[in-house]
């Protein structure tokens, strides 16, 4: 098949054409990307980048101005300089968090502690206990509106709320008592 008839028919939206076009040229675009990011996974994701970006934007791909090969290296190009800004920002805010003094790095941990703690006593609730909790604590939805939201009775929000509390507040005494 030439190159030319596998540009017509991925542009009109052939599945074919893009296994065909993945045969032929996925090589090219991995050996690319392994090349530049030095990392056999990373390219492996990149390439599949390409030829997801390659199948979504095939109404961009001209046969008349340029070969298929030309249009997926420059689709590459794209993702491989994405995946650098992204090591980049992972780099950055890993010396942000490195250059935080040791005390805010230890407060840092600790809310993480906190939130993952207070996510797992959420879960234990049960439902609508939970939902209600969230909506009422966290988003600070009022009773009625819990009720009209749920479509549950106004006394059956309030009861399920301070069963809830009353539940959330013995789960994270004993997580508490077990720390100390």
């Amino acid at each position: 098949m030439e190159e030319d008839d596998v540009a017509r028919r991925l542009r009109d939206g052939d599945p074919d054409a893009l296994a065909e076009a993945y045969q032929r040229w996925g090589t090219l675009v991995h050996s690319l990307a392994a090349r530049s990011l030095g990392d056999r996974h990373e390219a492996e994701d990149v390439t599949q980048q390409v030829f997801v970006s390659a199948w979504q934007g095939r109404h961009t791909l001209r046969p008349e101005a340029g070969s298929v090969t030309g249009w997926l290296v420059g689709i590459a190009r794209h993702r491989i300089a994405d995946a650098h800004e992204r090591r980049a920002s992972q780099r950055r805010r890993a010396d942000m968090v490195a250059a935080l003094p040791q005390e805010h790095a230890a407060a840092h941990e600790a809310s993480v502690v906190d939130q993952v703690v207070l996510a797992d006593a959420m879960r234990g609730l049960g439902e609508p206990r939970g939902t209600l909790i969230r909506l009422a604590v966290m988003e600070g939805r009022t009773h009625d509106e819990i009720s009209r939201r749920l479509d549950l009775p106004l006394g059956t929000v309030k009861s399920h709320a301070r069963r809830g509390l009353l539940a959330l507040r013995h789960q994270l005494r004993e997580v508490t008592d077990v720390a100390s």
